[in-house]
C-alpha cells in the first residue's frame, strides 16, 4: 500500500503543485519521493512509500537498467510475480513484485500486462521511447485511483482525490476530478510538450470471465461439474489458495475479525496457513465495538477458537461522533452506509498503526456481494435476478465497501489484504447455477458456509450466524449505532435546513437529518464534487428508507427467534 500522483503538462510551478502529492502522504509513512522526468520539464512523479516489500530497493518511480524508457509507478501487489518470472525467464533487478509490470509491458504490450497481473493494482506507466502514458486499475478497483484529464492535455492522477482537487491550471477554474474505471486500462500519447491525449479507454477484464493469468497459477486445472461435493471442494481450494498468496510481505500481518462469517473465515484460514509455513509471530486479530456489542462477544468466540493473539477495541459513543469529520475527508465520500460503517474500522485501524506493529491487514470484504450476504437477497424475486444484483454489488464496490476498506486503512498507514476478491475464487464462484448461490432455509451465503462445514475451522454458532452489518454489530442489540448517530444528528440539523435541501444540493438530495449532516462535511471539504457518488447504498426489493439491515422484516424475524 502506498500513495502515488503524477502530473503531465502541468503549466503552473512544479514546486507548488507538488504541495498536493503531500495530501496523500497517509499512505506511505516510511519515505517519500518527488522526480521529473527527464526531457519533460512540466512532468513528474510523486511517490509516498510503506514498504512492505523489499525495503532497499522499492522506491518509486521504479526504473530498470534494461528498460531505462520505462518510468513506473504503482500501488498494489502482484501475487504472481515470481510464477510470471518462471513462465517467460524475465531477469529482476530488484525483490520488488511490481517489477514485473515493466518486463510484461516490454514483452506483450499493455493488454497482456494488465491481463496478467494476479493482484490489486493502480499504475502510472510511462513510456518515453514510444511517447505513451499507461494507467491502469485492478478488476474491483480494490487500489484507488483518481485522475484529471483538460482539454488541452494537463493530466493529473493520484490515489486519492484529495491529491487532485487543489491543483492549478491556466485553462481551468474548477479540474474536474473523477474515479479511474476498475478492470480498465487507459492508453494516452504524449506530446513533446508533455501534454496528453487520450487514445483508447479498454475493459481488460470481466469478473465472471476466468483471468489469463489463471494459467500460471500455483492451482492447477480444477475438476468440473455442478455437484455439490465437488463445487464444495474447489470452493474450499480457491479460498485457501487466495489467501496463501497473500502472505506475500516483510512486514507484521495481521486480521480484522468482527466475528461475523467473512472476517472469522479469513482469520481461520490465515492463522493455519501461516502455521503451515512457520511464520514465527503469533497472529493478531483486532475486533472492535461498544461494550458487549454483538461482534465483540462473537469475535472473542472465534478468536479462542483458532487461539489468535486477540485486540478488543472499546469506543463509546462520543468517540464515533467525534470521528465523523475526519473519516468523511478520508473516504471522499458522504455515503450513508458507507460513513456509519467507516468509523468502527477507521477507530481499529487508529489502534492497529498506534498500539502494534501488523501493517498488513486481512479482511471480509466482498463476500457480501459475491456470494449474497445482505439480508434483502432472501426477497429476491428469482436466483437469476440475485445474480445479477450480485453482479451489479461487485461492479460497484469501488464506490463503497471497497472504498471504505482501502481509506479506513490507508488513513493509518495499514494494508490492506481482501482474499474474498480474489480474481479466480470470484470467477469460479460467479460461474456456479445461480440457483446454487441464492440464499437457503433463511440463510443467507448457505453455499460458502456448507463449503466449511466439516472443516472445523470455526466453532458451528459462527459458521452459521446470520448477518450482521459492520455498522450495527458494533453497537449493542437495544440500540444500534445508526440510532445513536441519528439521535445525535438531530439536534445538529434544522428542520428547515431539510426542507430545502434538495434546492441546496439538487443532485442526490438528502432525504434524511443524518445524510444532510454527511453532506454538509463532504461539500466543506470536496466542494462540488458531488457526482463521485452516483447514487446511496440502498438495498433491493424491499421497501427500505434506510440502508440499515436492522430496519428489514427479515432481520427482526432472525434476531426475535
Amino acid at each position: 500500500m502506498c500513495g502515488i500522483w503524477a502530473l503531465f503538462g502541468s503549466d503552473e510551478c512544479l514546486s507548488v503543485q507538488c504541495l498536493s502529492a503531500m495530501k496523500i502522504a497517509h499512505r506511505g509513512p516510511d519515505a517519500f519521493r518527488f522526480e521529473n522526468v527527464n526531457g519533460f520539464t512540466n512532468c513528474c512523479f510523486g511517490f509516498h512509500r510503506l514498504a512492505v516489500v523489499d525495503q532497499l530497493y522499492g522506491m518509486q518511480p521504479i526504473r530498470v537498467k534494461k528498460f531505462p524508457y520505462l518510468w513506473l509507478c504503482y500501488n498494489g501487489e502482484i501475487y504472481n510475480f515470481k510464477q510470471l518470472q518462471k513462465q517467460f525467464g524475465f531477469e529482476y533487478q530488484t525483490l520488488v513484485d511490481g517489477e514485473v509490470i515493466l518486463h510484461l509491458y516490454n514483452r506483450g504490450g499493455i493488454e497482456q500486462t494488465a491481463s496478467m497481473l494476479d493482484g490489486v493494482f493502480a499504475f502510472i506507466l510511462l513510456d518515453t521511447a514510444n511517447r505513451k502514458v499507461f494507467l491502469a486499475r485492478d478488476t474491483y478497483g480494490v487500489r484507488p485511483l483518481f485522475k484529471v484529464l483538460t482539454d488541452d492535455g494537463f493530466l493529473g492522477v493520484c490515489s486519492e482525490a484529495k491529491g487532485l482537487i487543489n491543483l492549478k491550471h491556466s485553462t481551468s477554474l474548477c479540474l474536474k476530478v473523477e474515479p479511474f474505471l476498475p478492470g480498465h486500462y487507459e492508453v494516452l500519447d504524449l506530446k513533446p510538450s508533455g501534454k496528453v491525449a487520450s487514445v483508447e479507454l479498454v475493459k481488460f477484464h470481466s469478473y465472471k470471465d476466468e483471468p489469463l493469468h489463471a494459467a500460471c497459477d500455483t492451482v492447477e486445472t480444477l475438476p468440473s461439474g455442478f455437484d455439490l461435493e465437488t463445487v464444495k471442494s474447489n470452493i474450499r481450494i480457491l479460498f485457501e489458495n487466495a489467501v496463501r498468496k497473500r502472505l506475500m510481505a516483510h512486514r507484521r500481518i495481521g486480521c480484522l475479525l468482527s466475528g461475523g462469517l467473512d472476517s472469522s473465515l479469513v482469520a481461520a484460514v490465515l492463522l493455519k496457513l501461516m502455521k503451515e509455513i512457520n511464520i514465527s509471530y503469533p497472529l493478531q486479530t483486532f475486533a472492535i465495538g461498544m461494550e458487549n456489542s454483538p461482534d465483540l462477544l462473537a469475535a472473542r468466540k472465534v478468536a479462542a477458537h483458532i487461539g489468535s493473539e486477540h485486540h478488543e477495541v472499546i469506543f463509546n459513543s462520543e468517540e464515533g461522533i467525534q470521528a465523523i469529520e475526519e473519516v468523511i475527508f478520508s473516504l471522499e465520500t458522504y455515503d450513508i452506509t458507507t460513513v456509519r460503517a467507516s468509523i468502527g474500522m477507521y477507530l481499529v485501524s487508529k489502534y492497529i498503526r498506534k498500539k502494534t506493529d501488523s501493517v498488513v491487514i486481512f479482511s471480509g470484504e466482498g463476500s457480501d456481494e459475491l456470494t449474497q450476504g445482505y439480508i434483502y437477497f432472501h426477497k429476491a424475486p428469482s436466483p437469476e435476478e440475485a445474480a445479477e444484483e450480485s453482479e451489479r454489488l461487485l461492479k460497484e464496490l469501488y464506490l463503497f465497501d471497497v472504498l471504505r476498506a482501502d481509506r479506513t486503512t490507508a488513513a493509518h498507514g495499514l494494508e490492506l489484504r481482501v482474499p474474498f476478491l480474489d480474481h479466480r475464487f470470484t470467477s469460479y464462484y460467479l460461474s456456479l447455477p445461480a440457483e446454487l448461490r441464492i440464499p437457503k432455509n433463511g440463510i443467507e451465503k448457505h453455499l460458502l458456509r456448507q463449503s466449511f462445514e466439516d472443516s472445523n475451522l470455526l466453532p458451528k454458532e459462527i459458521l452459521w450466524r446470520p448477518k450482521e452489518a459492520f455498522s450495527d454489530g458494533i453497537a449493542s442489540v437495544k440500540k444500534s449505532w445508526f440510532s445513536i448517530l441519528q439521535d445525535y444528528i438531530d439536534q445538529q440539523v434544522d428542520d428547515l435546513l431539510l426542507e430545502k435541501a434538495a434546492e441546496k444540493y439538487p443532485f442526490n438530495p438528502p432525504k434524511t437529518k443524518e445524510s444532510y449532516y454527511y453532506r454538509q462535511i463532504f461539500e466543506k471539504h470536496y466542494s462540488g464534487q458531488s457526482n463521485w457518488l452516483p447514487h446511496y447504498w440502498m438495498p433491493r426489493w424491499v421497501k427500505a428508507t434506510d440502508p440499515s439491515a436492522r430496519t428489514l422484516k427479515h432481520y427482526k424475524s432472525t434476531t426475535q427467534e
